[in-house]
């Protein structure tokens, strides 16, 4: 099973601000949800309720040490990184997403198969950031950059990293 995370990245490493996103950057959320559709999202119980519902046409599997924490049906609720391994997995499924948070990115990171980052041309202040991308563990192999525009208040790219 290939593990892929997808994230969007500022220029200081900043992915959030009280569990909200920073900027308005339309092209990167069509392009999150053209790729994560149909497929599993592991994800944290905060970036979870920072969404607030299931993303549609996407199985959430989402981490929570509360046991009591309750998710809506056709969805999963697991206590660590490695159950919600475990459970894709045992889905056979071929690849599955992470979309963070902090937390998940940090954790997930060392079992990622490739890196699906907007890079935001921005430094914005923030309390969550994303691990540095060591170039001794990771190939930059596609890179594409956009001007901002009305819908896209920063320039940005999509760039795909893969494992060596």
């Amino acid at each position: 099973m290939k593990i892929s995370i997808i994230v969007a990245v500022a220029k200081n490493q900043v992915i959030g601000n009280n569990n909200e996103l920073i900027w308005k950057l339309s092209a990167d959320l069509k392009y999150f949800k053209n790729t994560t559709t149909g497929h599993h999202i592991i994800m944290g119980r905060k970036t979870y309720e920072s969404v607030g519902k299931p993303l549609p046409n996407r199985t959430s599997v989402i981490i929570s040490r509360n046991p009591n924490f309750v998710v809506p049906e056709g969805h999963h609720l697991v206590n660590s990184w490695e159950q919600a391994v475990q459970l894709c997995i045992s889905k056979k499924l071929e690849k599955v997403y992470v979309i963070g948070g902090a937390e998940i990115y940090k954790i997930a990171l060392p079992f990622a198969d490739e890196l699906l980052v907007t890079e935001v041309d921005a430094y914005p202040e923030g309390d969550a950031f994303f691990p540095k991308i060591l170039t001794d563990e990771w190939t930059e192999t596609h890179r594409e950059s956009f001007q901002k525009d009305e819908k896209n208040e920063f320039n940005y790219a999509f760039v795909l990293y893969k494992r060596k």
